[in-house]
């Protein structure tokens, strides 16, 4: 079983039924003697919770949503997520950068390229020893999850269970056609990178779902046994 640091990612539309499993997953993680930092994005620090209200509740353009989304991420990771690979913890991140490339990207219609910028000043990893001013001008990998888990459900699917959940933010409040094309940006950065992103049906069963993700991970060595049932 693997002991090194560990980042996974949670991705899919609001409703997809990520909340749960994540939930699920770090208590089981947690059972089988791995630390854990369970996390968000936006988020994940004071200063990105903060700009995540502002992000989910103030009105504005799409530049401005993601030069405030990777200034969160920014602070998230320096501040929690490097620091916890670097222990050896697992980090379990409810949204990472995909998020940004399918909402403000296919959702809002905002220039890729400029996302792609960013995430390389925000994610770059200059070789070790390398200054830090370093990072954005000559970044020789970007940091990325190890498994992003992608949760799909139709669109209609999702919005139904948001309306019987709670009252909706500045995202969850735009129609279903915004995020039929959030979705599709999703779809995209699966089939763009199959080997990081595992896609789960979210439209099945509580047990069928949790099934899938424990044998995804169990299968990486990432969990020493399954456990069957599924979560509450």
């Amino acid at each position: 079983m693997q002991k090194t640091g560990l980042f996974i990612s949670f991705e899919g539309i609001d409703g997809a039924g990520k909340s749960t499993h994540i939930d699920a997953l770090a208590a089981l993680f947690k059972q089988q003697g791995r630390t854990l930092v369970q996390t968000r994005e936006p988020g994940g620090t004071p200063l990105a919770e903060s700009l995540r209200e502002l992000v989910l509740h103030q009105p504005m353009d799409a530049l401005t949503e993601a030069l405030l989304v990777f200034a969160a991420r920014r602070d998230h990771l320096h501040t929690v997520i490097e620091p916890a690979l670097a222990r050896g913890d697992v980090v379990l991140c409810d949204r990472f950068t995909d998020a940004t490339f399918a909402y403000q990207g296919a959702g809002r219609g905002f220039n890729a390229d400029i996302l792609e910028q960013l995430e390389r000043w925000v994610q770059g990893r200059p070789e070790p020893g390398a200054p830090e001013a370093a990072v954005a001008m000559h970044p020789t990998a970007l940091r990325q999850p190890d498994l992003t888990v992608l949760f799909e459900v139709p669109p209609a699917v999702a919005a139904e269970r948001l309306a019987k959940a709670r009252e909706a933010d500045r995202f969850e409040a735009l129609p279903i056609a915004f995020f039929e094309r959030v979705a599709k940006g999703y779809a995209d950065r699966a089939a763009a990178e199959p080997g990081r992103f595992v896609r789960v049906d979210g439209n099945q069963t509580k047990n069928q779902v949790w099934q899938q993700l424990t044998k995804t991970m169990f299968n990486r060595g990432w969990l020493a046994i399954m456990v069957a049932g599924s979560p509450r």
